[in-house]
């Protein structure tokens, strides 16, 4: 078949192969296929199903189709949403051009959306955080075992701020009970790290591990995933996050959210009772700084005790000025006084 004869579905499946093949991970191939898919479908409605009719104008208007699109709630699509999916795009153009599919690249003109640095929508103080920690009934319950392993997977979520991903991955011998750390395995962008942990997390840890997952897992399974179902196979990240969004939603706290809060959570508190932000950034896996940052805008509860303490026009009172002293006086240079 040649080039020009070629069906857009027929070069995304070869597109899809070649990230298989390329080593990318499962959940990028997955969320690739679905988005050039979305593509499709829409190139599709609008009569073009042959690659050779993928041109310029009509990636053009499907970028302006994305930017005029509203979902069901009648709201449009995040400007992340949008520079996700044309970022797929452009790197099937690219794939495309390279491959000799196509003479030119049609995705070569795009430009991304600019995409700011949101604020984490929720996260949850100390007292919160323990309300919805508390609801996994261990005690008196009919299923003890994944009430205690819901407890064990949120105490870990709490204490790390690991991704949901990076707890579905983990195994018994990724966690070191005597050093109090974890073994993060593959986390984002394929690294490996080892982040802290504390020794309540690791009591429930154990616990699950004693009482809770000899019940659940397969005979002859003991080095398989940390945490697994109730039938015994390995929990998925959608697993995780709709069991902890239950737990959040049954708190009554009105907070939306589910992992991701705990991290938000783990973040927050870290930063407000002290932590140097690079030690932050190390335990979340941020390989950018920047990301980490945002986290010192959400905890601001401690910068506006400290405002409200020291600045003087802070208060509706005055304060009373403080004459400098005079050994303070003494201590300013000359040229300062």
């Amino acid at each position: 078949m040649s080039s020009a004869a070629i069906t857009l579905e027929a070069a995304i499946a070869r597109h899809l192969v070649h990230l298989k093949v390329g080593g990318f991970t499962a959940a990028t191939q997955e969320t690739r296929a679905w988005i050039l898919g979305l593509f499709r479908h829409w190139a599709e409605e609008r009569g073009v199903v042959l690659l050779a009719e993928v041109t310029p104008e009509l990636i053009a208007r499907y970028q302006r189709h994305l930017s005029q699109h509203r979902k069901e709630d009648g709201q449009p699509l995040a400007s992340r949403t949008q520079r996700t999916r044309l970022m797929a795009l452009r790197m099937f153009g690219r794939w495309v051009r390279r491959e000799k599919l196509l003479e030119t690249d049609p995705a070569a003109a795009l430009v991304m959306p600019r995409v700011g640095q949101a604020l984490p929508k929720a996260w949850l103080s100390a007292a919160q955080t323990e309300a919805v920690l508390a609801l996994p009934k261990v005690e008196g319950s009919r299923r003890p075992a994944p009430a205690l392993r819901d407890r064990a997977i949120m105490e870990t979520l709490y204490s790390t701020g690991l991704r949901r991903l990076e707890v579905s991955r983990l195994t018994a011998a990724d966690v070191d009970f005597a050093g109090g750390v974890v073994l993060v395995r593959q986390g984002k962008g394929r690294k490996d790290r080892v982040v802290a942990i504390g020794e309540r997390a690791l009591l429930w840890l154990g616990k699950y591990l004693a009482e809770a997952r000899p019940k659940l897992a397969k005979p002859g399974d003991e080095a398989g995933p940390l945490f697994v179902t109730e039938k015994g196979g390995p929990l998925t990240g959608k697993y995780i996050s709709a069991m902890v969004t239950r737990y959040v939603a049954r708190s009554g706290l009105g907070k939306v959210g589910s992992c991701h809060l705990f991290r938000h959570t783990c973040a927050t508190l870290m930063l407000e009772h002290g932590a140097d932000i690079r030690h932050v950034q190390e335990q979340l896996g941020h390989a950018c700084l920047q990301t980490t940052q945002i986290y010192t805008h959400v905890s601001i509860r401690k910068l506006k005790e400290v405002h409200a303490a020291t600045h003087p026009g802070a208060a509706l009172s005055p304060r009373p000025a403080i004459e400098p002293s005079s050994s303070s006086q003494h201590a300013l240079p000359a040229g300062n006084q």
